[in-house]
C-alpha cells in the first residue's frame, strides 16, 4: 500500500470515527430535569405543576371567554346550555369524534356494550339511565375533560369544541334511544300521521 493511498484511507476513517462520536451524544434535550404535567411542585402553593389561568387572561385563539367553556361548570354548577350553536354541522361533528373516542367502550348506540367491554373490559354504564338521561350537557363535557371511574381524561386528546360536540351528541343520542311521538314538532307530527295513514292504507289493499 502506497503513503498516499494510507493517508487517504487514514483521513477516511478520521471521518468515520467523528461521525460516529457526533452520533453518539447524549440526548440531553429529551433527557433534561422538566416538569411534567400532573407532577407534583414545590414551587406552588397548591402542589401541582399545572396552574389555573390567571383571571382575565385572554385566549388567543378565542378571545376572553368564560372559564365555564373549559370546564362545563359555571356558578351555578354543570352548564345546561352548550356554549356554541348547535347546528347540523355540530352533531354531524359530535357524531364523527364520539364513534372514534367514545363507541368503542359505550358502543356506538350509548348502551355501554361496545366493542372493548365485548372483549372483556369492564362495562361503562348506559346512557339511557335515567340519572344519566337527566344530567345537563355539562356533566359529560366535565367526564371526558377530566375522566369519570375508568376511563382517563381527553383534554389533551379532544380539544374544547370537539368536547362540546360529542356532549350535545350524546344527548342528541339519548333523545333519539327514548324520543316519543310528543318530542316532534306538531307540523312535521301531522305530516308523519299522514304518511303513516297512507303506508298504513297501502298495506291493507
Amino acid at each position: 500500500m502506497s503513503k498516499q493511498t494510507l493517508k487517504s484511507s487514514l483521513k477516511w476513517l478520521a471521518v468515520c470515527l467523528t461521525m460516529l462520536l457526533l452520533t453518539s451524544c447524549g440526548r440531553n434535550m429529551a433527557v433534561q430535569p422538566k416538569a411534567q404535567a400532573f407532577e407534583a411542585s414545590p414551587y406552588f402553593s397548591n402542589g401541582a405543576v399545572n396552574q389555573p389561568l390567571i383571571e382575565n387572561t385572554v385566549s388567543r385563539e378565542r378571545g376572553n371567554i368564560d372559564p365555564a367553556f373549559y370546564t362545563g361548570q359555571g356558578p351555578n354548577g354543570f352548564l345546561a346550555e352548550v356554549p356554541l350553536p348547535v347546528t347540523q354541522e355540530l352533531l354531524e361533528r359530535g357524531q364523527e369524534r364520539y364513534n372514534i373516542y367514545c363507541a368503542p367502550c359505550h358502543n356506538f348506540s350509548g348502551n355501554g356494550e361496545g366493542m372493548i367491554v365485548q372483549k372483556g373490559f369492564p362495562q361503562p354504564a348506559s346512557f339511557h339511565e335515567q340519572r344519566l338521561r337527566d344530567q345537563p350537557v355539562g356533566y359529560y363535557f366535565n367526564a371526558i375533560t377530566n375522566g369519570f371511574g375508568r376511563m382517563y381524561s381527553y383534554a389533551s386528546r379532544v380539544p374544547a369544541e370537539d368536547r362540546w360536540a360529542i356532549s350535545a351528541y350524546i344527548k342528541a343520542l339519548q333523545l333519539s334511544q327514548n324520543a316519543s311521538i310528543d318530542d316532534i314538532p306538531e307540523e312535521q307530527r301531522s305530516q308523519l300521521e299522514s304518511e303513516a295513514d297512507v303506508t298504513t292504507m297501502g298495506a291493507s289493499q
